[in-house]
């Protein structure tokens, strides 16, 4: 599935541009509109505009695949699918595609959380209807572009993902493991006959794929011409219930009704003192290496296409990942076992030049990890809520090559950290503690601690700085987006057009100046 190689436009042995820089963290779906669920259309280009005057150069987001499980990106029924929610509805009213009438019900959604059980099945027949009119309505450009985007993708992931979709909406949205026979050990005669009987169900699919990036190229060529890179993420694991497993089950420790002999997870940690239990079939690194590592590069190609940097999610599994028997009922009970290590990151690195990598390496670091991070000269992460209460840490001996967080998409906001959350594992004790650790760090008070560790972060060595964007609003936990180890009331928050205030973006704009990281 490898394509003619094509080296990435990185300067050599470079990740992070040598400025200092600030950025914010912010999820697709958590965009204000009137759709119900954040697009990538006008309120994205909006919120672009918004950086501008904040003087933030970075935008982070979460992983851009569609969703299915929990509504979660880190477990996407595609590796190198869009997320088909995400695409502008007011696009498609423009081009004549739709009706504003028939995009009605959408606007009748609540703004400040994605309510992802009355989106989905309403954008799902609003995008079908329109992929439906496209043969009859897009421009003879658009038909060109269409055609050049099966050329470029079909073979290599667009046509097995269009099968997958309809096998799955077949069998009842069911994994593939639960399907037919035929389907699932996927039989030459079954899928033919499946590409001619649902011929036109497929098309759609692809159309909407087509509309999906590129929206998203258009998008990002608006972020690169006001100054904005953009920061994806990528996780580490597949899920079982994803096209990339049904097609390519040899890149896995799978049988061939698709059981997994172990699964993926971490052992018990701050988020979860039974560790968590992703559920991840592992990888059968031995089969990628026979391939070169094809699947990888191929990943890699795809997101760099997407982003100008890419956060991997558990970077340390790359040197050793911690595998659970299938059976466990918690993470407890799994040990380490060896990654890829260097082969993975010289492949990738061979084929398509220098590597738009950030690692997120969190968790159980051992000096292997950080050797093979530094070995690639890839860059890791600080987080201050993790670092602050650990009395040896210290600020000013951060390295540069690294991105300094207030929290992640895994942590509360740091106004719900402070105080403490229902959700909260810390007793009384150690919240107290972490609030007079905090203050004592940031030499401000309770009221400002938000924006007092945003500067702690902007004043770090580190080369890029990070905040979510509930940070600088100066929410507290109810707008938390996840809660690992929870799998539900998770990824639901948006923020409001009306809390970018003028106010705020001076605010944000006069910290970045202040710390140097103006560009």
């Amino acid at each position: 599935m490898v394509s003619e190689a094509k080296s990435l436009d990185i300067a050599p042995h470079q990740v992070l541009k040598p400025a200092r820089r600030a950025g914010v963290s912010l999820h697709i779906t958590s965009l204000p509109g009137p759709y119900g669920i954040g697009e990538i259309g006008a309120e994205a280009r909006r919120f672009v505009d918004k950086m501008r005057a904040m003087e933030l150069s970075v935008w982070q987001f979460l992983p851009l695949g569609p969703t299915a499980y929990g509504d979660s990106p880190y477990q996407p029924l595609s590796s190198f699918a869009g997320n088909e929610m995400l695409i502008d509805t007011a696009a498609l009213i423009a081009e004549g595609y739709l009706s504003k009438d028939e995009v009605d019900e959408l606007t009748t959604m609540p703004e400040r959380h994605v309510d992802y059980g009355a989106v989905i099945p309403v954008k799902h027949r609003i995008l079908n209807l329109a992929a439906n009119r496209f043969d009859d309505r897009a421009s003879t450009a658009a038909r060109q572009a269409f055609q050049a985007f099966l050329a470029g993708n079909d073979e290599r992931w667009l046509h097995d993902y269009a099968l997958f979709r309809i096998l799955k909406s077949r069998h009842g949205e069911r994994p593939w493991p639960e399907w037919q026979r035929e389907y699932v050990e996927r039989a030459p005669a079954a899928l033919r006959e499946l590409g001619e009987t649902a011929a036109e169900e497929i098309r759609a699919i692809k159309i909407v794929q087509y509309w999906f990036h590129t929206q998203w190229q258009s998008l990002r060529a608006y972020a690169h011409t006001n100054g904005v890179e953009l920061f994806g993420d990528m996780p580490i694991c597949i899920a079982l219930d994803s096209a990339d497993a049904w097609a390519h089950r040899d890149l896995l420790r799978v049988d061939p009704e698709g059981r997994p002999d172990s699964v993926a997870g971490v052992p018990p940690d701050y988020f979860s003192e039974d560790g968590q239990l992703w559920g991840n079939p592992l990888y059968a690194w031995e089969n990628h290496a026979a391939t070169g590592y094809a699947w990888w590069i191929e990943r890699m190609r795809a997101s760099a296409e997407l982003a100008d940097l890419v956060r991997i999610d558990h970077f340390r599994g790359f040197e050793a990942y911690w595998a659970i028997p299938a059976e466990s009922e918690t993470a407890r009970t799994g040990r380490w076992e060896p990654g890829p290590n260097d082969a993975i990151f010289d492949a990738m690195r061979n084929a398509l030049g220098n590597l738009p990598i950030v690692a997120e390496d969190l968790g159980v670091i051992t000096p292997e990890v950080e050797a093979l991070r530094d070995r690639h000269r890839i860059p890791g992460m600080v987080v201050l809520q993790f670092d602050v209460t650990d009395p040896t840490f210290s600020l000013e001996a951060v390295r540069p090559n690294t991105v300094c967080y207030t929290g992640t998409h895994d942590n509360d906001t740091t106004i719900g950290w402070f105080r403490g959350s229902p959700n909260d594992m810390r007793s009384t004790e150690e919240i107290r503690h972490t609030q007079e650790t905090v203050l004592q760090f940031t030499g401000g008070s309770a009221e400002s601690v938000h924006l007092d560790l945003i500067k702690a972060a902007f004043s770090a060595p580190s080369l890029l700085a990070i905040a979510p964007m509930q940070d600088f609003l100066g929410l507290g936990s109810e707008a938390r987006i996840n809660t690992p180890g929870t799998s539900s009331d998770n990824w639901r928050w948006r923020i409001l057009d009306t809390q970018l205030s003028e106010e705020v973006c001076d605010n944000v704009a006069s910290m970045v100046r202040e710390s140097g990281r103006a560009v």
